[in-house]
C-alpha cells in the first residue's frame, strides 16, 4: 500500500475548507448569529410562539454551522500534530489513528461540501413528502409503505423531527398514498433529489406462485410553505370535502367528519389530511400543503421547466429514477447518477446518504452545464 503524503493531504483539506467557507459566507453567518441572538433575547419573544420557534431554530442552526467550520479547522491542525508525533516516535498505532482521523475529516468535509450545493430559493425549508403507489397492484402499495419507512428512518437517524400528515391505506396491504413532514434546516434541498419514480423488483410475497414482480411508487417532495409567503388562493378556487378518518382495513378512528380533502379547481391538485384531531386543524394543514404545491407550480411555470415539477411523476415503466432489485440479484441503483449499493435491506433501513449526496452533486453538475 502506498505511503500517504500527509503534507499534500493536509494542504488539500485546508484549501477545500477555505473554498467551503467562501461559498458559505462566514461573515454573513456571524452577522446572522448576532442579529438572531438579539431577537432571541427580546423580552416579548415568546408572545408569538411560532415566530419564536423559527428564531431559536435558525439561531441554533447558524451557531452549529459556525461551530462545525471552526471545529474542522481545529481537527486539521490536530491532524498535522498527529502526523508529526507518529513520525517522530515511529509508532504504528499512532499511524493507524492518524489514518482513521484523516478519513473522518474527509467524510465531514464531503458533508459540508454537499450543504454548500444547496442554494435553491427554497432549499432551507422543511420538506413535505408524498408517496403514491403506482403500477404493480398490492406490491406497489407495499413498496410505498417501505419507502415511507425508509425516509422516516433516515430522518430519525439524523435526529430530525417528522410528522405523518395523511395516510390512505390499501385494501390488502401497504399504502395507496402517504404524506409526511420532515422538519430540519435544508430538509427540502436535501430530499428534493429523491423526487421521481422508484422501481422495485422482487419475488412477490403476495403471489402464491412465487413469481417475480415489478412495481412502482412515486415520490413527491415540496418545500413547506411559511406564513409570510405570498400564495393567496381565492376560496372560489377550492373545493373542500369532509369525511371520517380511517385506519388500516377501513376501521374508523374517528366518529366525526374530521378528515379533509381539498381540491384546487384550476389545476386539479388534490390534498388530503386526516391525522390532526379536528377538521379545523386538518383544513389548515391541507391549505399549507396546497400552497406549497402551488408555489412549486408557479415557480416551474415561470422558469418554463414544467417537467421538473414535483407533481409530474407517472410511477410506471420508462421514467424511473432508481431501481431496488431484490431478485435475481441484490442491488439498489440510481439511474441518473449511476450510484449503487449491494445491500437493499440496509438502504430500506434508512441508509440513503450515498444516494442523496450523489444526487445533489449530479444536480449541481447538470445546472452548471446548463449555465
Amino acid at each position: 500500500m502506498a505511503e500517504t503524503d500527509y503534507t499534500a493531504e493536509i494542504a488539500h483539506l485546508r484549501s477545500t475548507l477555505s473554498n467551503i467557507e467562501q461559498v458559505s459566507d462566514m461573515d454573513r453567518i456571524r452577522a446572522d448569529i448576532v442579529e438572531l441572538s438579539e431577537q432571541a433575547g427580546a423580552p416579548d419573544l415568546w408572545d408569538d410562539p411560532e415566530a419564536a420557534q423559527k428564531v431559536t431554530s435558525r439561531l441554533s442552526h447558524r451557531q452549529s454551522e459556525l461551530e462545525r467550520m471552526t471545529r474542522l479547522e481545529e481537527r486539521i491542525d490536530d491532524l498535522e500534530v498527529m502526523v508529526q508525533l507518529a513520525a517522530e516516535e515511529d509508532d504504528e498505532a499512532a499511524r493507524e489513528e492518524t489514518v482513521k482521523e484523516l478519513e473522518a475529516i474527509r467524510k465531514t468535509m464531503s458533508d459540508l461540501e454537499i450543504v454548500t450545493l444547496l442554494s435553491g430559493e427554497y432549499d432551507e425549508r422543511d420538506a413535505v413528502i408524498t408517496i403514491r403507489a403506482g403500477a404493480g397492484g398490492v406490491d406497489a402499495a407495499d413498496f410505498a409503505e417501505i419507502l415511507m419507512r425508509m425516509y422516516l428512518r433516515w430522518a430519525e437517524q439524523r435526529g430530525w423531527s417528522t410528522k405523518v400528515m395523511d395516510t390512505a391505506y390499501a385494501e390488502e396491504a401497504g399504502l395507496k398514498s402517504a404524506t409526511f413532514e420532515i422538519k430540519a434546516p435544508y430538509a427540502f434541498g436535501t430530499l428534493s433529489v429523491e423526487a421521481g419514480t422508484h422501481r422495485l423488483v422482487r419475488i412477490s410475497p403476495f403471489d402464491n406462485q412465487g413469481r417475480r414482480q415489478t412495481s412502482f411508487a412515486a415520490v413527491e417532495v415540496i418545500p413547506l410553505i411559511e406564513s409570510d409567503d405570498s400564495i393567496d388562493i381565492p376560496d372560489t378556487e377550492l373545493k373542500i370535502d369532509v369525511y371520517r378518518s380511517s385506519g388500516p382495513g377501513g376501521q374508523s378512528v374517528n366518529t366525526t367528519d374530521s378528515a379533509v380533502r381539498m381540491t384546487h379547481l384550476p389545476t386539479g391538485i388534490v390534498v388530503s389530511m386526516q391525522n390532526e384531531k379536528s377538521q379545523i386543524q386538518n383544513r389548515a394543514a391541507a391549505l399549507r400543503v396546497m400552497q406549497s404545491r402551488l408555489l412549486l407550480v408557479r415557480q416551474a411555470e415561470a422558469s418554463a421547466k414544467k417537467k421538473e415539477m414535483a407533481g409530474d411523476v407517472k410511477a410506471s415503466w420508462g421514467d424511473q429514477m432508481r431501481s431496488y432489485v431484490l431478485n435475481p440479484y441484490q442491488m439498489v441503483k440510481d439511474l441518473r447518477t449511476n450510484y449503487e449499493e449491494g445491500n437493499p435491506s440496509n438502504v430500506f433501513d434508512g441508509h440513503i446518504d450515498g444516494f442523496i449526496d450523489a444526487g445533489i452533486r449530479w444536480r449541481a453538475g447538470a445546472k452548471h452545464h446548463q449555465d
